[in-house]
């Protein structure tokens, strides 16, 4: 079953970058973006995770928690956040649980090989926890601003 605009976000807990831990209950009542990337410190998702960082400041007042995704395991996660200085939670998903609910874990082809990757996909969840907005097979230029651009409207 694939996720659409409209259904409530899957139940999720995962641990987090900074000694975090994010989950769907911590978050309610409030909007939050969850974006799902393939592998933590590589050029795309690298510059997936700056544009979030620097879009954070223009959004004002709004409360709006961005989460970025992947199956990397924590040592990773941490040392990508500190190396970019994100202050957002990046979350590990190592399990695959948040990633199969969400359908992000697909299958991908890379030079005529099948295998099963991450989608960079991302989810904008209301305040009353259903998915507003659903971005899959996303490209980075512009994608944040587009994302941001779009929780603002939501509040």
């Amino acid at each position: 079953m694939s996720l659409k605009e409209g259904d409530f976000a899957p139940d999720f807990t995962m641990p987090a970058s900074g000694g975090r831990e994010v989950s769907l209950a911590a978050l309610k009542g409030r909007p939050f973006v969850l974006y799902f990337y393939p592998k933590a410190d590589t050029p795309g998702c690298t510059k997936e995770a700056c544009a979030f960082q620097e879009g954070l400041g223009g959004l004002g007042k709004l409360p709006l928690t961005v989460i970025g995704v992947s199956r990397d395991p924590m040592p990773a996660i941490e040392k990508f956040a500190a190396k970019y200085q994100l202050t957002f939670p990046l979350a590990s998903d190592e399990t695959g649980a948040v990633s199969e609910a969400f359908g992000t874990w697909v299958e991908k082809s890379m030079y005529g090989r099948k295998y099963l990757g991450m989608e960079r996909a991302t989810f904008l969840i209301d305040a009353a926890g259903r998915i507003a907005q659903i971005w899959h097979n996303v490209k980075v230029p512009g994608h944040a601003e587009a994302v941001l651009a779009a929780a603002k409207a939501l509040a």
